[in-house]
């Protein structure tokens, strides 16, 4: 049977990505109405488990399926999001400042455009499909809870960071890549996509995408930014769980 294929903005789509943001929405007034560490705690705890369950439901899937060799080469989780997903289990169990860094400009800036355009091509009602949404809408929906929820914070360190990080992990991944002939960070060659900033070829959207990478950062800065700016840091913010 052919999988159902995937639909860019139709409604599928559209519900999915209304589904991610009412989560979102969703958690963080939870966490904050109902000022508990106990709820925090839930809350954080039972959104990791269901993200690490569809990740391995994932790995176990694709293994399965494609066989060893294939799983090294497309399925290691060594894309950003693929990174990111795993990070976001961290920072809901541990609070780890890195993992929270990460998430948060990582996460906000190449999970949302995954969940936007996204390099799909299965639709509903498929595993993959399914399993895609619940895995880059979490990292989004993590980076909102941990910031607007339960009230971590990143600065333009944070931001600065994220960056250098980002630029190490594609120095390994390059070597990683020419080793096993995979394409982890797309590093080498572009996916296939409909998103708007891949429209260079190799390698000049590499250095392409390191621009966009800091104007999106930049941006998911801004909010926090502004805060601060403005006198408002902290108000109406809860206390960080720790547990």
């Amino acid at each position: 049977m052919q999988p159902v294929p995937f639909e860019l903005f139709g409604t599928a789509h559209n519900v999915v990505m209304v589904l991610n943001a009412a989560v979102a929405v969703g958690m963080v007034w939870v966490v904050r109405r109902f000022d508990s560490e106990r709820v925090r705690r839930r809350v954080c705890v039972g959104f990791a488990v269901i993200l690490m369950a569809t990740q391995i439901a994932n790995w176990c899937h694709k293994y399965m399926v494609d066989g060893r060799a294939v799983f090294i080469e497309e399925h290691l989780p060594l894309h950003v999001c693929g990174m990111s997903a795993i990070l976001a289990v961290v920072v809901l169990l541990t609070r780890n400042r890195l993992a929270y860094d990460l998430v948060y400009f990582w996460g906000l800036a190449g999970a949302t455009n995954a969940v936007v355009t996204p390099a799909l091509d299965a639709g509903w009602p498929e595993f993959h499909f399914i399993q895609y949404y619940i895995s880059h809408g979490g990292i989004v929906v993590t980076a909102v809870l941990m910031t607007w929820g339960l009230g971590m914070r990143p600065t333009f360190r944070s931001l600065l960071r994220a960056f250098i990080v980002l630029n190490a992990l594609a120095v390994v991944l390059t070597g990683f890549n020419l080793l096993t002939g995979a394409n982890y960070m797309y590093l080498s060659e572009p996916p296939v996509t409909d998103s708007p900033f891949l429209f260079f070829e190799w390698p000049w959207y590499i250095l392409w995408l390191e621009v966009v990478a800091l104007v999106f950062f930049a941006l998911c800065y801004l909010p926090v930014y502004l805060e601060r700016r403005w006198g408002r840091a902290g108000a109406g913010v809860r206390p960080v769980a720790r547990f």
